[in-house]
């Protein structure tokens, strides 16, 4: 491979690596005027502004259990803060993660729910909740957090948390006893409600998508943009491109490795929506939050009668083997972009290897083996014809000083050697980049892996998801790629042979701010390079040898 073509590969490389979403993002959603007008027409009401009530101060309610630390806010029963115990601070291994914010560290994301009328007004004014007591502590599988409000106009509302040993699935619950002499009407809002920042610790070289994301039959998995929201909101069209009706799904908002989902239809279980359209709305409110959420319709409920309705929401680490059983298709918000087709699989894989040696580390090396198996012929050919063109490197060199300022007559004279030897001056090309979309593939796939975030593999690495602490695996892995620079046929412009030496050290110094998984994937995937390269080299120059021997 040349200079002008190594450097393309790089250049592409980062170019799909760290731009990918960005040049090609996804096109919003076309509303047609009969679509909107039949949103109109099926919906009693939109989800109104005018339920966009500011968060008041909290009045805490704290919930301990081996995978969450909740804080609940009493008056209004929202879920406003939530640590998740098994995981770590991006920007600081010393602290815990801190998913879910009530604004303590400058960041709002909380869940909500509220009662509306058909208007999509609240159905109570100064509904406020109180609870039996202030903390509650997991002893045993389950745990029930129960927030009753004062008694209006013949109606009490009761509100249950249901918190699970072991898990991130809080079941959220109604209950309402109607003793007025009226059938009560109401709808209900699950929203997930967050401003715009990026998440804590986010990076130049680790920037994924942040905000709402939602899976309805009709629309599949789509994600919307802040920016897309803020403009909607500037030009006064805000809920129109994103509201649809639908009886089963999710929806809420995703971060890298960490998501918050209200869930429509449990794995195996009954929709929330009870045989009628659900109303999807995502918008940006008008106190600045930007609200992802769901309006269920309520079956009415008689005078003197109780009702219990509920949800079960989704707040924690997007790990495959987990939210695969909690609804369907929840699997999709690990989010490959484009390369999904390839990433999918791939990680479908790693997780294979992982069930069988229970190491995420040695999972990575024998995923690449795997990988580099599979791809063997295309790479196996692309390396024939780097080593041949490496071979005849010195009689081309020879042909430059002789020829050099007759190209025609070089250019022929070079000919001659490649037909001679049957070498294709453009065969490594084709191999590699047939290469690239599993390249990508495995990137995003070990990329978008909370899997990895605080796995051990040996050693002084014991978080795959973080920076190797001592930058070893960086400095082999540019090792490494310095070295490939001596297996490729040397470029004949001296400037070019130069750049051919810096140009893999520049290149690997962004990996010094990669998580170290990811390191040791290209690593290992370099030292499978390199040996596979010297055995072809090797016996290429041999066979260069006895050819040149039988002509003496």
């Amino acid at each position: 491979m040349d200079f002008k073509r190594l450097l393309i590969f790089f250049v592409l490389t980062m170019a799909i690596l760290l731009g990918w979403e960005k040049m090609y993002p996804k096109p919003k959603q076309e509303v047609t005027a009969q679509q909107t007008s039949s949103a109109a027409t099926n919906s009693s009401a939109p989800v109104s502004s005018t339920s966009d009530v500011a968060l008041s101060k909290t009045d805490p309610i704290t919930v301990d259990t081996d995978t969450v630390k909740a804080i609940i806010d009493e008056k209004t029963g929202d879920l406003r803060h939530l640590i998740l115990n098994q995981y770590k601070a991006t920007s600081d291994a010393n602290k815990p993660f801190v998913l879910l914010d009530n604004g303590q560290n400058g960041h709002q994301y909380i869940a909500q729910s509220v009662l509306l009328n058909r208007q999509g007004d609240y159905l109570f004014k100064d509904l406020t909740f109180t609870a039996a007591q202030k903390h509650y502590t997991l002893n045993g599988d389950k745990l029930d957090v129960r927030l009753t409000a004062t008694e209006q106009n013949g109606i009490q509302v009761s509100k249950i948390y249901t918190f699970t040993k072991g898990s991130y699935l809080i079941g959220l619950r109604y209950e309402i006893a109607n003793q007025s002499a009226q059938p009560l009407q109401l709808d209900v809002a699950y929203r997930v409600l967050r401003d715009g920042k990026e998440p804590e610790g986010t990076g130049y070289f680790d920037h994924t998508f942040t905000g709402p994301a939602l899976y309805t039959p009709t629309g599949k998995f789509e994600k919307v943009t802040f920016s897309d929201l803020d403009s909607d909101y500037a030009s006064g069209r805000d809920k129109v491109d994103y509201e649809r009706k639908t009886n089963t799904g999710w929806i809420g908002m995703m971060q890298h490795y960490f998501m918050t989902t209200w869930i429509l239809q449990p794995k195996g279980g009954e929709s929330v929506c009870a045989g009628t359209d659900c109303q999807i709305d995502i918008r940006k409110r008008s106190d600045g939050l930007y609200s992802a959420g769901v309006r269920v319709p309520v079956k009415d409920i008689p005078a003197n009668s109780t009702s219990s309705f509920g949800i079960s929401l989704y707040s924690g680490p997007q790990i495959y083997s987990v939210i695969t059983n909690v609804a369907d298709n929840l699997q999709m918000i690990k989010d490959y972009g484009k390369v999904s087709l390839f990433s999918s699989p791939l990680f479908w894989l790693l997780n294979w290897w992982h069930n069988l040696v229970k190491n995420w580390g040695w999972a990575i090396i024998l995923l690449t083996l795997t990988v580099k198996a599979i791809l063997f012929p295309l790479t196996n050919a692309s390396y024939k014809s780097m080593a041949k063109m490496r071979a005849v490197a010195p009689r081309l060199q020879a042909l430059k000083d002789q020829y050099g300022d007759d190209r025609m007559r070089l250019q022929k004279e070079m000919m001659a050697i490649y037909k001679a030897e049957k070498i294709n001056p453009v065969g490594g090309c084709l191999p590699m980049l047939l290469q690239f979309p599993v390249f990508i593939g495995l990137y995003w796939a070990l990329f978008a892996s909370v899997e990895l975030r605080g796995a051990p593999w040996i050693g002084w690495i014991t978080d795959l998801g973080r920076q190797d602490p001592y930058y070893i695996l960086p400095v082999l892995m540019a090792l490494t790629m310095y070295l490939q620079t001596f297996m490729n046929p040397p470029p004949t412009d001296p400037m070019q042979a130069k750049m051919m030496k810096i140009m893999p050290i520049m290149f690997s110094v962004m990996f010094f701010f990669f998580p170290a998984g990811l390191v040791l994937y290209w690593l290992t995937n370099n030292i499978l390079t390199l040996i596979q390269q010297w055995f072809i080299n090797k016996r290429i120059e041999q066979r260069a040898k006895m050819h040149r021997s039988l002509d003496i």
